[in-house]
């Protein structure tokens, strides 16, 4: 599979698929969605997987894989339960530190302002606001215009 150069979606779930993950797979450059979920995987992630760019979606949980979760742009991104169910997993995002690593309180923040972002009181307050901008704008554009045709002032 690894050497699929147009993969954009691998979702290969709950397929009772057993053994390691290849590093074979680190060479899928273009793919942006990852699903081994619900496997019988062991081993560790392949620090390969950390370096494709243009992964948004990985989705690793319940397997049993183990060891540290390879650090890298897109790695950064995913939330705890991308990783859920593999107990013998460390590193961010899970809570237990890799190594001399330890999982800082800068993480923990980074991720509440994701959750706040996604917060639905968050969204429907940004609508609120952007609506009554559109709204007063819409408004004075259009006291504008009426003033400058009644005055027919642009001739």
């Amino acid at each position: 599979m690894g050497d699929l150069i147009a993969l954009r979606v691998l979702n290969l779930t709950n397929n009772g698929l057993q053994g390691h993950i290849p590093p074979s797979l680190g060479n899928l450059a273009v793919v942006e969605s990852f699903d081994l979920s619900f496997n019988h995987l062991s081993g560790e992630i392949p620090e390969q997987l950390a370096s494709i760019t243009s992964l948004a979606v990985l989705n690793l949980s319940y397997n049993h894989l183990e060891g540290c979760i390879p650090q890298g742009p897109q790695f950064a991104t995913f939330q705890n339960n991308s990783y859920e169910g593999n107990d013998g997993l460390h590193g961010f995002p899970v809570s237990k530190g890799c190594g001399n690593d330890q999982v800082s309180e800068t993480n923990y923040t980074v991720s509440a302002l994701d959750e706040q972002e996604s917060n639905p009181e968050f969204l429907n307050d940004f609508w609120k606001a952007a609506l009554m901008g559109y709204g007063s704008g819409l408004c004075i554009g259009l006291s504008i215009i009426y003033f400058m045709i009644s005055t027919q002032t642009p001739k």
